[in-house]
């Protein structure tokens, strides 16, 4: 066999294995986004069209009413704009945290680092929802109950933040700073012009999982408030399920499409970054 009839073979393998990776790819992509599909197409039909004997994928007429008795009957507008400045203040404060602290776990050596990131890994552990009576106490006592900083509040800090950005700090070579020190750059500076650029990747990964637990945060933001002026849109959506007819469905998916969409676009904005996040993770300094 000759060379070229070797390279035709090999190169016949390699797009047969190229194709059936991408229609493997293909049909796990399919499957995941079903049920999404399913929710906009019931969130367009009319309440007679839900149940049907054979599922009806393509609504018609098409109704676009849903989306607007979804804000009949909820003032979603409000909550839309409480879930905004909540997720985005608990980021903020999480950002200027996690960042301090795993500069100082990762380039900073002092007695009892270990035991004290050791405490940070440990928090880590304890169930969300054990945390709850205690927080619920401390607010109260503040006087802070049925506001937007008491659903902010006990999220500031994040023990699982501070270990991943202190993994990515790590990995920086720690030739970068000495030569940084030598310039007369500040510990300060260096983690703002060196550290924080090259992690970048990984406060984004962050970010995106912040930002998508909280925004989807049910049970916290139902303890602490009991007003429409201040509570969330997952509040707001568990009010078409909270029925004694039972849930309307075309109404519960309109909502939900609702409530969804803005982390979809957030996430097809920053995907790129949160792939290379996980790249940056398998460096080496």
């Amino acid at each position: 066999m000759t060379i070229s009839e070797q390279v035709r073979i090999w190169n016949r393998r390699f797009r047969l294995d190229h194709l059936t990776t991408h229609l493997t790819l293909g049909f796990f992509a399919l499957v995941t986004v079903t049920p999404y599909l399913w929710l906009l197409s019931t969130s367009l039909k009319l309440r007679t069209e839900v149940f049907t004997p054979t599922p009806k994928w393509i609504p018609w007429p098409i109704n676009f009413g849903n989306y607007a008795e979804v804000f009949d009957r909820a003032p979603f507008g409000i909550f839309l704009v409480n879930t905004v400045l909540v997720v985005s203040g608990i980021l903020a404060a999480q950002l200027l945290t996690i960042t301090l602290a795993a500069y100082v776990f990762a380039r900073r050596k002092f007695r009892g680092a270990d035991l004290l990131f050791l405490l940070f890994l440990i928090q880590m552990m304890i169930p969300i929802h054990a945390t709850f009576l205690p927080n619920f106490l401390t607010l109260r006592n503040l006087d802070l109950l049925n506001t937007r900083v008491a659903m902010m509040l006990p999220f500031f800090a994040s023990g699982y933040g501070t270990f991943l950005l202190r993994q990515a700090f790590k990995q920086i070579p720690r030739d970068l700073e000495d030569a940084a020190v030598i310039d007369g750059c500040s510990g300060l500076r260096f983690l703002w012009h060196v550290l924080i650029p090259l992690a970048k990747p990984t406060l984004v990964a962050f970010g995106l999982i912040s930002l998508v637990s909280h925004w989807n945060d049910y049970l916290w933001p139902l303890i602490v408030t009991d007003t429409p002026d201040v509570r969330t849109l997952t509040i707001g959506l568990g009010m078409f399920v909270q029925q004694e007819s039972g849930a309307d469905w075309t109404l519960l998916m309109a909502a939900t499409a609702f409530v969804t969409a803005p982390l979809l676009v957030i996430f097809l904005v920053f995907q790129r970054k949160f792939i290379e996040s996980f790249m940056f993770s398998g460096l080496k300094g």
